[in-house]
C-alpha cells in the first residue's frame, strides 16, 4: 500500500491550479445516461472514484471514452443494462446516482446498498422518496434496491433534508417524467446548479437550481452537448488552508470565489489577507504569522462545508487561542481527532463539538488517512510538524485529489509518494 512522507516545509508559494470538482463530475457523468447523442466533458479530474463512474457507465452499456486529459466521451444512445454490481456499488457511494437516470430511461433499476467513505449514515430514503412520489415501485430485498415504473409522472417533492445526492437523483429521475416536478427544501450547493446547466445543454427544460425550489418540466428525450465540470471549491480551500497553515503565499487559480465565501470569510478571521481578482476566477492567501482561534459550524451551501472541517481542524491545533468546531451535517465526521492528537493537538470532542486549544507546534508521527476530508488534514498537518510524518492509507485521499503531491511539491512542500 502507498503512503505519503511528508517532512516540515518551508512557507508554502506560488500558483496552483484547481481541477475540476469531483463532486460536479460524478453526477454529471451518472447525467450522461439520459443522452442519446455524444457527451463531451471537459475539465474531468482523473480520480479514482471518476474511474469508477466511468466503469459503471461502461457496464451499463455506455460507450467510454478518455480522449485527452481530462476530456471525455460519452456515448449512452445503446445503454441496455439496468442493474449495477455490487462489487463496483461497494467501492464508491455515488454510483447509486445511476438509480434516477435508468429509471427514466429504461423504466426500471436494480442496485445493491451503496459503500464509500464511512463518515456516518447518508441515508438513502429521501432518494427512495423521490422515486415514490414520481411514481416508481421500490423494491428492498436482502441489500439490493430495485425501482420499477411504466411511466413516471411529475410531483411536488418535499426533502426533510436538503440532501444534495437525493436532490441530484431526484432531477435526473424527473428530467424524462411527464408534467412538471417540483422539489421543494433543494440542496442549493453549486454542483447542483452545474449538473442543471448540463441537463439543460442536453435538452431538459429545469430551473430555480441553486434556490431551495427547482422546478422540472419533463421532456420527450434528451440529446448531446460539450460541459465543462465547475471546479473543486473543496480542493481549493485544501490549498487556501495550506497556505494559512505555512505561513505561506499561494494563488488558487480556476477557482469560482463565490463558492468559496464561507472559507475566505473564516481565513480572514484567522488574520490572513485574502486578495481576490475582478474576475473572481483566482485567490491569493497570505498567511500572516500564527493564525487565530475561528469558531466553525458546518452546515449545507452556502453554509461552511463539512468536507472543509477537517481541514480546519488541523489549521487550529496551531492557533492562538481555543477554537470550537461544530459538525452538524455528518455524526461520524470527527475520525480525524485521534490522529492529529497522535501529533501532538490538544483537541476534546463533546458529541457533535469539538474544542481545540491551539498548541506551538505539532510533531510527526505515523498516522493513516481514515477517509477522504481526514487525509487531506493529515497532509496539512505534517507539512508544519518537526520531523517526517508516515501517512498510511492514502487510497482514500486519491479518491478526491488530483496530483496532490505534485501539486503541493510545486509550492515548495517535501511530500512524496512511497
Amino acid at each position: 500500500m502507498s503512503k505519503f512522507l511528508v517532512e516540515k516545509c518551508p512557507p508554502l508559494r506560488g500558483t496552483v491550479r484547481i481541477s475540476g470538482a469531483k463532486n460536479s463530475a460524478l453526477p454529471i457523468l451518472a447525467a450522461s445516461l439520459l443522452g442519446t447523442e455524444d457527451i463531451i466533458l471537459e475539465d474531468v479530474p482523473r480520480l479514482k472514484d471518476v474511474e469508477v463512474m466511468c466503469e459503471v457507465l461502461s457496464y451499463l452499456g455506455a460507450k467510454v471514452e478518455f480522449l485527452d486529459k481530462g476530456i471525455i466521451r460519452i456515448n449512452s444512445k445503446d445503454i441496455n443494462n439496468y442493474e449495477t454490481p455490487y462489487e463496483l456499488m461497494s467501492k464508491m457511494r455515488a454510483s447509486f446516482l445511476v438509480m434516477g437516470p435508468l429509471l427514466t430511461r429504461l423504466g426500471k433499476t436494480k442496485t445493491s446498498l451503496p459503500g464509500g467513505c464511512a463518515i456516518g449514515t447518508r441515508p438513502i430514503d429521501l432518494h427512495l422518496k423521490g422515486f415514490r412520489a414520481l411514481g416508481a415501485e421500490i423494491d428492498v430485498n436482502h441489500g439490493n434496491i430495485g425501482a420499477y415504473a411504466e411511466k413516471l409522472v411529475g410531483d411536488r417533492i418535499y426533502l426533510d433534508f436538503p440532501s444534495v445526492g437525493a436532490t441530484e437523483n431526484i432531477m435526473m429521475a424527473a428530467v424524462m417524467a411527464e408534467g412538471e416536478t417540483i422539489i421543494d427544501n433543494a440542496a442549493m450547493e453549486p454542483e447542483i446548479v452545474d449538473l442543471s446547466n448540463f441537463l439543460n445543454k442536453l435538452g431538459a427544460d429545469i430551473k430555480g437550481a441553486g434556490t431551495s425550489s427547482i422546478r422540472i418540466k419533463g421532456v420527450k428525450e434528451l440529446g448531446g452537448a460539450t460541459h465543462s465540470i465547475i471546479p473543486d471549491r473543496i480542493e481549493a480551500g485544501t490549498f487556501m488552508v495550506a497556505a494559512a497553515i505555512t505561513k505561506g503565499d499561494v494563488t488558487v487559480e480556476n477557482v469560482i470565489s463565490s463558492h468559496i465565501k464561507p472559507i475566505i470569510a473564516k481565513l480572514r478571521e484567522a488574520g490572513c489577507v485574502i486578495i481576490e481578482n475582478e474576475n473572481g476566477d483566482k485567490v491569493r492567501v497570505i498567511g500572516n504569522g500564527r493564525p487565530k482561534a475561528v469558531d466553525i459550524k458546518t452546515l449545507p451551501y452556502p453554509g461552511f462545508p463539512t468536507d472543509m472541517q477537517a481541514q480546519f481542524m488541523a489549521l487550529m491545533s496551531i492557533s492562538k487561542g481555543t477554537s470550537v468546531i461544530i459538525e452538524t451535517v455528518f455524526e461520524n465526521r470527527f475520525m480525524h481527532v485521534d490522529e492529529l492528537k497522535r501529533m501532538g493537538a490538544d483537541i476534546k470532542i463533546d458529541g457533535r463539538s469539538a474544542i481545540i486549544q491551539g498548541v506551538e507546534s505539532l510533531m510527526s508521527a505515523p498516522v493513516k488517512a481514515t477517509d477522504l476530508r481526514a487525509g487531506a488534514a493529515l497532509v496539512l498537518a505534517g507539512l508544519v510538524s518537526d520531523g517526517v510524518t508516515e501517512i498510511g492509507d492514502i487510497h482514500h485521499i486519491d479518491r478526491g485529489y488530483e496530483n496532490i503531491e505534485e501539486k503541493f511539491a510545486k509550492l515548495g512542500a517535501k511530500i512524496k509518494r512511497v
